[in-house]
């Protein structure tokens, strides 16, 4: 490693490039001798340092954080925690995609969260892809829009994640889900209320399973052009809906869902979709709230 008394010999410009932009490691002693330089320059360039550095030391924090559910079960001896969660509840078309996903012991990836709160499309896409290459074992199950109708939504969803589950190359120890647990599960399970903003295994699974559906809907969107399917991602976007009503109805919509039985002119069912779930389904980049019929959030368990 460069001396500092090296590292100052280089141009501001360099060192900002190497200790901001790579944010490599910062030897000892250069931040206070940054800070003591004449140059204006180079005490804002250690006020940027450390502000990096607390960043990372807070981003270090909420990842512990995140892997305390999985730390403990770790620590009971359970090695393979899987975390499972579902994207697509609330659409009026496609499926309902469920993710499971076993995490090394002590895997971290900066930036991983609730797929919901990580609104950009190709930041989601560069996590899944990282969760994917590192996971001990994932695998992806889904519902489609018949099943849903037959089932419900809630039903649909378990039988998701329990598909998901059933793939894994591996048996898990323990399964770690947001909200629920399923009734056809034999394994050891608990519910975490809002479990993909507090388990970075669910966070995981969240992300997976928003990214494949996701390019599923934009793969339905070439099959049936002129729907926006690649934009709202099925949801009652005021477009989508009127698409309908312009268009009809597709064999990929939710007859069971308030908008789309509206446009067939058929009475609404009962209980409605919306009643089988007792929150709103949190929204984010694309996908608005479903409103009365199609709301969704944390079932006790």
């Amino acid at each position: 490693m460069s001396s500092v008394e090296d590292l100052l010999q280089q141009s501001l410009s360099e060192l900002t490039e190497r200790f901001v932009t790579q944010a490599r490691s910062v030897p000892a002693g250069l931040l206070e001798a940054l800070e003591a330089d004449s140059r204006q320059g180079a005490r804002t360039l250690a006020r940027r340092i450390r502000a990096l550095k607390g960043k990372n030391r807070a981003e270090g924090q909420r990842l512990r954080h995140l892997l305390r559910f999985e730390s403990e079960l770790w620590e009971q001896g359970h090695t393979h925690v899987a975390g499972v969660d579902e994207a697509g509840r609330g659409p009026l078309a496609g499926p309902v995609v469920a993710a499971a996903a076993i995490l090394p012991k002590g895997w971290k990836l900066e930036g991983l969260d609730d797929s919901k709160k990580i609104a950009d499309e190709e930041r989601r896409e560069e996590l899944a892809e990282s969760i994917k290459r590192s996971a001990v074992a994932w695998a992806v199950g889904q519902a489609d829009a018949g099943e849903i109708d037959t089932l419900n939504i809630r039903r649909a969803s378990l039988l998701a994640m329990h598909r998901a589950l059933q793939a894994l190359g591996i048996q898990p120890t323990y399964v770690l889900l947001d909200a629920f647990t399923i009734p056809e599960c034999t394994l050891p399970q608990r519910g975490i209320i809002k479990g993909d903003a507090l388990s970075l295994s669910i966070a995981a699974a969240s992300v997976l399973a928003k990214t494949t559906r996701d390019r599923m809907m934009r793969e339905l969107d070439t099959q049936y052009p002129g729907y926006g399917l690649a934009e709202h991602k099925g949801y009652p976007t005021a477009s989508h809906v009127q698409a309908i009503r312009e268009r009809g109805v597709l064999p990929i919509h939710r007859r069971s869902f308030g908008p789309v039985r509206e446009c067939l002119g058929l009475a609404a069912p009962g209980p409605v979709q919306g009643e089988l779930f007792a929150g709103n389904e949190p929204t984010a980049g694309n996908e608005p709230a479903a409103g009365n019929e199609l709301t969704a959030g944390n079932e006790p368990t």
